[in-house]
């Protein structure tokens, strides 16, 4: 791994003898897709808001392409659960704010191209002149995508992206999202409760454990377990359940959140 992304001893503490999680590693190679997943408090948003300069860390550090971390940049894109679209703002104009805050020296005709081929590439073609409140849940999230890839970031940073959407949708997107990303080599850190979502969309999965009282007295969270994805890279949401290592895979991360995620 080059380690595009590296994630060195982080920790973060709200009250200094009881971090939330402390001494997380891990590196991200570049075009790589990796998925973190753990119980609500284990410190995943934070580690991701960290990662995007939204947030700062107790201890350690972050470092992307080669620079530490040091606050928000276009450089990586963010995605949250709730599409955070101006509602006042066509999809258009949503994306187009984007693209003109991270090439301000743009023309107008390029930017409008920019901003046609990011609608394009989540099919929203049809609704690029809409307002949020004219669009389904399920095409909202594809706007914040697209607003997310028209900006061309060296890293997307996703947090439960499909959540709040329903079943059918959800599987629609993360078909889309699997798409676009095999096609553009986008480096992906994704947040996810969704354990099946993990293993179709991750290369690999950290586990996390939440900090907690023990008979030794109280133990931080952190990564617990790194999972690498054995199955076929050309896996779909059709084949999925009927790949070789499909159920040993998600049985041992299952079991990991059921027993060992907590202490």
């Amino acid at each position: 791994m080059d380690g595009f992304l590296r994630v060195e001893k982080l920790g973060k503490a709200f009250a200094a003898d009881k971090p939330v999680f402390s001494d997380v590693s891990f590196k991200l190679d570049r075009g790589e897709f990796v998925c973190i997943i753990g119980h609500s408090g284990c410190g995943k948003t934070t580690i991701l808001n960290v990662i995007a300069g939204l947030d700062t860390a107790s201890t350690g550090h972050v470092f992307m392409d080669g620079r530490e971390v040091a606050g928000p940049s276009l450089e990586r894109g963010v995605v949250f659960q709730s599409h955070a679209l101006m509602p006042w703002l066509t999809v258009r104009k949503n994306i187009a704010f984007a693209v003109e805050s991270r090439w301000p020296e743009k023309k107008a005709s390029q930017i409008d191209e920019a901003v046609r081929a990011a609608v394009e590439l989540v099919g929203l073609t049809a609704a690029i002149d809409k307002l949020p409140s004219q669009l389904s849940g399920g095409m909202k999230q594809r706007v914040g995508i697209a607003r997310a890839f028209a900006i061309q970031p060296k890293m997307l940073l996703l947090d439960e992206p499909f959540g709040a959407l329903d079943a059918l949708t959800r599987g629609t997107i993360q078909e889309e999202l699997i798409s676009i990303v095999r096609k553009t080599q986008q480096t992906v850190f994704m947040i996810t409760h969704d354990v099946d979502e993990a293993i179709l969309l991750a290369d690999r999965i950290l586990l996390m454990k939440n900090g907690g009282e023990t008979d030794a007295g109280y133990v931080p969270g952190g990564v617990g377990e790194v999972v690498v994805n054995t199955l076929p890279k050309d896996r779909n949401r059709r084949n999925l359940h009927h790949l070789d290592g499909y159920y040993e895979l998600r049985n041992n991360i299952v079991d990991f959140l059921v027993t060992r995620a907590k202490h």
